[in-house]
């Protein structure tokens, strides 16, 4: 097809969209490595899992093998609400950057909980629903998590417990109450409802918190409450298997046009969108077919990927969770309160991780004021008010098309729009009013969160 009939917003039917995600596990030659119990060192069984996540999603997370898992049909009756989501040609963003590269984004904010992430909110709380179970905790960061899970909970009938990050809990009040307005109950941490949230704020005075915070407090309260689980919004293989459905309706769109992306583009704090855009198009790199450009973006306060240490460590910083191998800050570093709350994690999926660490990607860092030059460039010509998580996958998307424009390739550039910045009017309030800064942390800083990664045979030595 010509490049002149290709539309603005490619929209799939609802015939076309997926009816399985896609496993880029099975493809993968080195295996993410297995989850550890942190007191045998040994790693995690079915049983040990299950007391913390629901039965079926213990048998996704641990699934390396198969391919394709079938999504149930309520889960898709539930997507269609939403999806599929738009694969848009950022045409007016080409012509201001006077560009010759070809910009495309998948656009995955149009839905109230304001991201992709009820992609996997309503798989987990489906699965938590079949398992007869009451209710299921959680934590969040910019609140796009909560709000997916509690509108998923609320469709499902499950009582909800969301912990947010403190810093965010006060810097996004609206999104806090969407939250309530669905049913969940929304606990600012680190709080004193637990034993480990006490313990964090004794040790940490005026904590801001952190996602590993609210993890651990989550984490607690799912174990010590009968009829409860746990579910985590990133960073797990099960979460980034249900957003694949991100990158296969992109490919499904773009292959229909004959569009071949050259760089792929992610922002990145735990892993969850990343993941589901590249999936497909990194299989087809793992097995051969084709080859990308793949870039993983995270904000320069919180680099786990461009300056962490490849190692098990704790999810959590309260130490209550699994050890996960992944590129990590250490589960005691405390980020800095950056408005990108969804970023603000210590580490990186240990899918992605493996992944960064055999070369199939590349990752940088961006600071903040940078993302959000780029996010009011982006929303003054493409009409729509990016989330401050987005943003960083767009600052890279611009730094892309403006290299095209010096060396004249016309390169096609596919990067994930994944939610609006509509609950962050406080962020861009600070950037417009000249009062935002930047926070890179200094090498001391990070040694703190890196003396306190476990030390055994084999890692950190």
């Amino acid at each position: 097809m010509s490049e002149n009939k290709i539309p603005y917003k490619i929209y799939l039917e609802e015939s076309e969209m997926p009816k399985e995600w896609y496993n880029v596990r099975a493809d993968m030659k080195n295996k993410p490595a297995s989850l550890l119990n942190p007191g045998t060192l040994q790693p995690m069984s079915e049983e040990e899992l299950g007391t913390v996540f629901c039965r079926e999603l213990v048998k996704q997370e641990l699934d390396n093998d198969n391919r394709f898992i079938e999504i149930p049909q309520k889960i898709l009756d539930f997507y269609k609400m939403y999806r599929p989501a738009p694969l848009v040609r950022a045409y007016c963003l080409e012509e201001k950057l006077k560009t010759p590269a070809k910009i495309y984004y998948k656009f995955e904010g149009n839905n109230t909980s304001g991201s992709h992430k009820l992609n996997s909110a309503i798989a987990q709380a489906y699965y938590a629903k079949e398992q007869g179970l009451k209710g299921v905790t959680t934590e969040t960061g910019a609140g796009q998590w909560g709000t997916a899970l509690s509108m998923a909970c609320s469709y499902l009938e499950l009582d909800c417990k969301v912990y947010m990050v403190k810093c965010s809990y006060e810097q996004k009040p609206f999104r806090r109450e969407v939250m309530r307005t669905y049913g969940a109950s929304v606990t600012p941490s680190p709080s004193e409802d637990t034993e480990v949230g006490r313990k964090i704020l004794a040790e940490h005075p005026g904590t801001t918190g952190s996602l590993g915070c609210a993890i651990s407090e989550a984490v607690e309260v799912a174990t010590h409450t009968e009829g409860y689980r746990y579910v985590l919004g990133s960073v797990l293989n099960q979460v980034l298997l249900h957003q694949s459905v991100i990158g296969m309706e992109a490919k499904i769109a773009m292959d229909k046009y004959g569009i071949k992306p050259d760089i792929i583009i992610g922002c990145a704090g735990g892993g969850s969108n990343l993941g589901g855009l590249i999936s497909p198009f990194m299989g087809e790199k793992l097995r051969g077919e084709a080859d990308y450009q793949f870039i993983a973006v995270e904000p320069a306060s919180c680099p786990s990927l461009t300056r962490g240490v490849f190692a098990y460590d704790f999810c959590d910083t309260g130490m209550v969770c699994p050890l996960a191998k992944m590129y990590t800050l250490g589960s005691g570093f405390i980020p800095s309160a950056n408005h990108a709350g969804g970023l603000r994690y210590h580490g990186m999926s240990s899918t992605l991780s493996q992944l960064y660490h055999d070369g199939y990607m590349e990752a940088r860092s961006v600071e903040q004021t940078a993302v959000f030059e780029a996010a009011e460039q982006f929303a003054r010509v493409e009409g729509i008010l990016p989330a401050p998580e987005s943003s960083h996958a767009i600052k890279a998307a611009i730094d892309e098309a403006l290299k095209c424009k010096e060396t004249g390739e016309e390169k096609t550039i596919l990067f994930g729009l994944t939610g609006t910045g509509y609950f962050d009017m406080m962020a861009y309030e600070k950037f417009h009013d000249g009062v935002m800064t930047d926070y890179i942390p200094t090498d001391d800083d990070l040694k703190v969160g890196f003396d306190g990664i476990p030390r055994f045979p084999g890692n950190m030595e």
